[in-house]
């Protein structure tokens, strides 16, 4: 009998998405605090849609992420932290879980988008390798990843996550050209990864501060 996938709203998948994401770019500081988690969901850069999630919010997607055997808390002396548990809850090698966290951030993409922005998370042998992936993805059962049909001006077939539940293919059209060439898109990934790793960096730095920072007074 078939195992249901978990269904996901979409603040939940944009924070399994970042914690993914943060576990391969930023180790250094993961698992991620629920401040950090906020930082990485809402950032500008290597996300679609833009967010604007509040820590409450954060942090309830992440206990609803915990209850779905998704992830992970971990207790330390400064502040709570969560790690994801994709790889071992869904049955996925590394490489598919790094495909499945850039699905879960950006929406439905190319196998060449996926290519160029998983440079940084997990190293694929080729365009092939990639699409290897996905098609293992596609083919569970029941399938984590589907293949969209092609809208006007696309010339490459996009893949979406299903753990938000069927995809609309209208909701997700596009019309730009999707065989632009993969070293222009690297070169856009490197540097939306700098900018992460320093968002990341940035919300660590503020949640140390205040576990040093006084208690205010009683009123």
């Amino acid at each position: 009998m078939d195992t249901p996938l978990p269904r996901l709203s979409a603040h939940q998948a944009r924070v399994l998405g970042c914690l993914i994401e943060k576990e391969a770019t930023t180790p250094d500081v993961y698992p991620l605090t629920v401040n950090a988690a906020q930082a990485a969901a809402n950032q500008k850069t290597a996300r679609e849609p833009v967010m604007h999630l509040d820590p409450g919010e954060v942090q309830h997607a992440l206990r609803q992420l915990e209850q779905a055997g998704l992830a992970k808390q971990h207790f330390s002396s400064r502040a709570e932290r969560y790690a994801h548990l994709a790889d071992g809850a869904l049955g996925l090698v590394r490489p598919q879980v790094i495909l499945l966290g850039l699905l879960l951030l950006r929406g439905p993409q190319t196998a060449y988008e996926l290519l160029a922005r998983s440079e940084r998370m997990s190293r694929f042998e080729d365009i092939d390798d990639v699409r290897h992936h996905l098609e293992r993805l596609a083919q569970r059962s029941p399938p984590l990843v589907t293949q969209l049909p092609r809208g006007g001006g696309q010339r490459e077939d996009r893949y979406a996550h299903l753990l938000c539940g069927p995809v609309s293919v209208e909701a997700t059209a596009v019309t730009r050209d999707d065989d632009a060439p993969v070293r222009e898109r690297a070169d856009e990934t490197a540097l939306e990864a700098r900018v992460a790793t320093l968002e990341a960096e940035v919300a660590e730095l503020r949640t140390r501060l205040q576990s040093l920072l006084p208690p205010e007074p009683a009123p």
